[in-house]
């Protein structure tokens, strides 16, 4: 191999180690842009989640409604079934809201999900408080086995007057092998939006 070779192939593993570190780079950063993003476009914004307690005192305003469309997807390499159980409730703001999803893992094998949620409008996300949701934890499943996952929400009163419908959709991800090796949820995506374009 002649000098010029070698050369060449010590700035491509150079090239190759700095695609690597700004990869794992980007996988941190990917959460904070992506809030940063959706504040400043109002777009697939992210659900509330500051508010973990029922709010105390909170009086529905029951000369308004809002409905409330529930939508749910699955990544393709997620064998599973994953649906809401309503498909829209009509709601008063501040009333307190208990719904589910359902998911079925249509597999032999046992295996955990990931549903990461976005409302749209987006300006309407942040009103839009989650008490209980089953996003907040690993969803594990044995094969051929069956979940209902709760849902306690509740709609912020001073929501926009503008806003009459909000969209609660979530994406089921296959963590199994992530969460083997604790990768990131925000590292685990990036990898698996990778891999879907070199396909």
């Amino acid at each position: 191999m002649d000098s010029e070779t070698k050369k060449s192939n010590r700035k491509l593993v150079g090239w190759l180690g700095v695609a690597v570190v700004a990869m794992f780079g980007f996988g941190f950063a990917l959460v904070p842009l992506y809030d940063i993003m959706c504040e400043a476009l109002g777009i697939n914004g992210k659900t509330n989640t500051e508010s973990a307690v029922q709010p105390v005192g909170m009086r529905a305003d029951i000369s308004r409604t809002i409905r409330v469309e529930f939508m749910a997807h699955v990544n393709p390499d997620m064998p599973w079934a994953f649906k809401p159980e309503k498909l829209s409730l009509d709601v008063h703001p501040g009333e307190v809201i208990q719904t589910a999803y359902l998911a079925k893992n249509q597999s032999n094998q046992s295996l955990i999900g990931q549903a990461v949620p976005s409302v749209s409008p987006g300006t309407g996300a942040t009103y839009f408080n989650k008490i209980e949701c089953f996003c907040f934890n690993h969803q594990p499943l044995e094969g051929k086995g069956e979940a209902e996952m709760p849902l306690i929400f509740y709609i912020e009163p001073d929501i926009p007057e503008s806003i009459h419908t909000l969209t609660l959709s979530y994406t089921l991800y296959n963590i199994t092998s992530s969460a083997a090796t604790k990768v990131p949820l925000s590292i685990f995506l990036v990898q698996r939006s990778a891999a879907v374009a070199t396909h």
